[in-house]
């Protein structure tokens, strides 16, 4: 019976998202050339987002996913376009390995479809409704059932995967990824690794990516993006 309703949970959420409507036109989304772009910044101390988390009362993801709302907003109206009342949506991947499953090679993750709000120019309110967005999803099925649909879709023939994968990423403007890389310093060849970077593929009509990465107790952001959205995204 638990297992029953179990998978009737996650159908229903599948029906949820298919529900989603798709992400608004803006100049962030449209025809990709197919020819990418990447950019990365510079590291910041990981204790300094922790305290800013800590302080207001949100999680270190609440902090790091704002700040990516901002930007996208101010890539916006960069662009000339007004993003006041805007609400985009970036799909999230969520690690579905339990703590205690032994580690072994390739992927197991889901998607969550994570509500922005570029337009909110103010920091602190932007964080709290990041918070919020984030708080809803506390428990959410949608990781599981994206999971499964994905698997599923593996298994059709091109010709049925691509519509699928174009609903799916229709309803998001940017795929953003966090992921907590080793705590303590690594060395190569007895030289030190100072900086780690990785960079997010995309699928679909999505041709932004963002990806967070803590290593050695600092966050290393890298963005990748099609130059027909976002030509320079050094200046995200």
């Amino acid at each position: 019976a638990g297992l029953a309703t179990h998978a009737a949970g996650v159908a229903g959420e599948f029906l949820r998202v298919l529900a989603i409507p798709d992400d608004p036109a803006t100049p962030l989304r449209g025809s990709m050339s197919g020819e990418k772009a990447v950019a990365w910044g510079p590291p910041i101390p990981l204790r300094e987002v922790q305290t800013v988390g800590r302080v207001l009362g949100c999680t270190v993801n609440d902090v790091l996913m704002a700040t990516v709302a901002g930007a996208l907003g101010a890539c916006l109206r960069e662009r000339g376009h007004d993003p006041r009342e805007l609400r985009l949506r970036a799909s999230v991947p969520v690690n579905l390995r339990g703590t205690d499953e032994p580690l072994t090679l390739g992927n197991r993750f889901g998607l969550v479809f994570v509500e922005l709000a570029p337009g909110i120019a103010d920091p602190l309110q932007r964080l709290h409704a990041m918070h919020e967005a984030m708080a809803a999803l506390k428990g959410s099925l949608q990781p599981r059932a994206s999971f499964v649909s994905l698997g599923l879709m593996g298994l059709l023939p091109g010709a049925l995967q691509s519509p699928l994968v174009e609903l799916f990423s229709r309803k998001a403007t940017a795929v953003v990824s966090n992921v907590p890389g080793p705590r303590a310093p690594l060395t190569l060849c007895g030289q030190r690794v100072t900086e780690m970077y990785f960079w997010v593929p995309q699928s679909g009509s999505i041709g932004i990516g963002v990806s967070l990465l803590s290593y050695a107790e600092q966050l290393h952001f890298g963005v990748i993006s099609d130059r027909a959205l976002m030509p320079s995204p050094a200046g995200f």
